[in-house]
């Protein structure tokens, strides 16, 4: 059994901000140079493969590859963090080595699992998720698919090796990583695609995600966590984080069949839908991992040690800046987005194979997307205190209300405004997210402070 905490006092919640800002700051410096190497990366395959059918089908085939990481990984991430730090804490370094060898195995398993039954499944679920691509290009993203299935292992033991980084207060080299694979897949639509045609988009995908791979395990390493595949029995702390990931896994099951409920969706509109709704997300993903992805990296750390020192008064006050202060950053921003939608898609794409027709129906889709950021933003502080609370089961209850809002206002809003529905669809139910995070995060807090009296 866990033995009581007995430690020197928390520190200050304002001591605790400044900590918390400047690992959002760090992350977000790093995360300005991953996302402008990104938005590079856009520009170049757009500018080589615009809305084309080939570039559907490597979107398609990518889909699959990237829920799987975020489906596993990320959710072993949420559910590792807090017990790995609380054991680190309570046993010892070396005992939170052994939990992290014990989830590195489990995490190892099931990304390869995953993809093999992935692999089996390929030609049942593709004609479900491209159901309006003609047979060629069907065929062609179910055989993209099986080669970029090695990314799945290497980007999901990538990101695994970033959130103990986190746990140690790494968080500006561990988010600068990924700038590998945006330079490996610039390179390789410049050199490749006149040669290799859309395989040169999967060469240097592979390319990238290995070295990226390598890189960030050195780092774990170098800072006193080697990663190692060695079983250490089922502790107390393995059985906590099982039944945390439990829970995240299956709200993570819900969120990817909402993406795959608009990628489906957009595949019965008229042809380069899908590629419109993936262009204009990458504007708005840049703010939301900027923004939501840069505090919620940062604050889970913190978070989770309050939780652990049982320090509700430092929670709370952390829990009004950060909500207040995200909102007041994020709400100029949408709007900037939303009114410049035209300019920013024009002039990051409109060349080569990327017409001004291209332009206008991503414009529509990009303004419907900005609605989302200041609630995403807002409600990942909320969901970061819940994870810290081994409160999983309200995410999984979150996850199951929005998929269903996913559906009802796909079918609904597609049909009045195409593409852009499904966009606007999207940041409709992120709004209901908020509500329903803030709610729970105050009224366990307010529960845990009556206990403590």
């Amino acid at each position: 059994m866990w033995t009581k905490v007995e430690t020197a006092a928390p520190a200050s919640a304002s001591r605790v901000n400044r900590s918390i800002l400047r690992a959002a700051a760090s992350v977000s410096a790093t995360g300005i140079v991953v996302k402008v190497a990104a938005s590079l990366k856009e520009i170049t395959v757009a500018g080589v493969y615009g809305r084309s059918d080939a570039m559907d089908a490597f979107l398609a085939a990518l889909l699959i590859p990237g829920l799987l990481v975020n489906l596993i990984s990320e959710s072993m991430n949420q559910a590792l963090v807090p017990t790995l730090i609380r054991v680190r804490e309570q046993e010892g370094r070396e005992r939170a080595r052994q939990l992290l060898s014990n989830s590195m195995i489990w995490v190892c398993i099931l990304l390869i699992g995953a993809s093999a039954a992935m692999a089996l499944a390929a030609h049942s679920i593709f004609p479900l998720i491209a159901s309006h691509f003609p047979p060629t290009k069907l065929a062609l993203s179910i055989r993209l698919f099986y080669a970029l299935l090695p990314i799945v292992l290497l980007t999901g033991v990538a990101t695994n090796c970033t959130g103990v980084l986190n746990t140690m207060d790494r968080f500006a080299l561990p988010a600068l990583a990924p700038v590998a694979i945006s330079i490996s897949i610039i390179a390789g639509a410049l050199l490749l695609a006149s040669r290799c045609g859309i395989w040169a988009m999967v060469y240097s995908t592979l390319a990238g995600s290995l070295l990226h791979a390598g890189v960030i395990t050195r780092m774990m390493s170098v800072h006193g966590y080697p990663f190692r595949l060695r079983w250490y029995g089922m502790t107390e702390a393995t059985r906590t984080v099982g039944r945390q990931y439990g829970s995240v896994l299956l709200s993570g099951v819900v969120a990817s069949g909402g993406l795959l409920v608009d990628q489906s969706m957009a595949a019965m509109l008229p042809a380069g839908s899908v590629s419109a709704l993936v262009y204009a997300n990458r504007f708005v993903s840049v703010m939301l991992t900027l923004l939501g992805g840069a505090i919620s990296t940062a604050i889970v750390t913190y978070f989770s040690r309050m939780v652990a020192h049982n320090d509700w008064a430092g929670c709370r006050q952390t829990l009004r800046h950060w909500t207040w202060l995200t909102a007041l950053i994020s709400v100029p921003i949408a709007l900037l987005m939303i009114a410049a939608a035209q300019p920013l898609v024009r002039i990051a794409f409109q060349h080569g194979a990327f017409g001004p027709r291209d332009t206008v129906i991503v414009a529509k889709v990009l303004a419907m997307y900005a609605i989302q950021i200041p609630f995403f933003v807002t409600s990942r502080v909320f969901y970061r205190f819940l994870i810290a609370m081994l409160r999983t089961d309200l995410v999984l209850y979150c996850g199951l209300i929005n998929l269903v809002l996913d559906v009802i206002l796909n079918i609904v809003l597609m049909r009045r405004y195409g593409v852009a529905g499904i966009a606007l669809a999207t940041s409709l139910w992120t709004v209901s997210t908020f509500f329903f995070l803030g709610y729970w995060a105050m009224k366990l807090l307010k529960k845990a402070e009556s206990k403590n009296r």
